[in-house]
């Protein structure tokens, strides 16, 4: 029962999901604000999923039916996991296991592979574009974004243990602090950007070319999934980074505002 108010509740589906829609909010609040406009309101991210939600989902004539529908439904799945773990590393860390950073690392890749295999299942010719562009851009990305969370495991001699990474950080020094930590995590920054698909890593979806890329046949509640899976990662893929190159964050005092930071 402890399990499985992880995986839905906290720290797991809800509270990602709500701190996702916060964190989309913020972005888009931000951009209004650089362009002289006043933005949306902090419940708009809300709205967006609740009217997407009661829209009818239509599946193309000609496209995979079934993987078409269950790909957003697997990438959001990958997220919520991720963010099971590393908060389960923050507020528990005995409970992690030898191997958690290997499976963390793989699952950050699945709403990728997720997005291109939904482009390929659609039928589309412009979604088929866009997943071929997201498969050139994981082969750009990923293989960085692996070297660089890798060097703080080689500076702790070759922990893989996300709870051990943090107690080394703790007893010792945060990874961060060094240089080869400071040049990893720039690099791990600018391959978040490319997970996220935030420009300049937005070919897949470019609007001006293909639309909406992959996401072009989508409607409705599939494609309030991917929204939200992508939401969620704004928030997920940072938490990450911080934990592992900047040992977590401290729940006592004024720490926590570092932490938030």
């Amino acid at each position: 029962m402890n399990l499985i108010f992880s995986f839905l509740i906290f720290p797991g589906f809800l509270f990602t999901a709500v701190i996702g829609c916060l964190a989309s909010w913020i972005d888009r609040k931000v951009t209004a604000r650089v362009q002289w406009r006043v933005g949306p309101p902090i419940l708009q991210p809300f709205y967006d999923l609740v009217k997407l939600s009661g829209k009818e989902t239509i599946v193309p004539r000609g496209g995979a039916k079934l993987t078409f529908l269950t790909t957003p439904i697997v990438a959001l799945s990958a997220i919520t996991l991720v963010s099971t773990l590393t908060w389960r590393v923050l507020l528990s860390p005995q409970t992690t296991f030898i191997g958690d950073l290997i499976v963390v690392i793989y699952l950050l890749t699945i709403p990728s592979i997720a997005l291109i295999i939904s482009g390929a299942a659609s039928g589309n010719p412009l979604a088929s574009l866009g997943a071929s562009r997201e498969m050139k851009l994981i082969l750009g990305y990923e293989l960085p974004f692996i070297l660089a969370i890798f060097v703080p495991v080689i500076k702790a001699n070759g922990i893989i243990r996300l709870g051990d990474l943090l107690a080394w950080q703790g007893a010792n020094h945060i990874f961060l602090g060094s240089l080869s930590g400071f040049i990893a995590f720039i690099v791990a920054i600018l391959c978040m950007q490319a997970k996220l698909g935030l420009v300049p890593f937005d070919a897949p979806e470019a609007e001006t070319e293909i639309i909406a890329g992959p996401y072009i046949e989508y409607s409705g509640t599939p494609l309030a999934i991917y929204k939200l899976t992508r939401w969620m990662m704004l928030f997920v893929v940072p938490m990450f980074l911080v934990l592992i190159f900047m040992g977590g964050i401290n729940f006592s005092g004024w720490h926590i505002l570092w932490g938030i930071l």
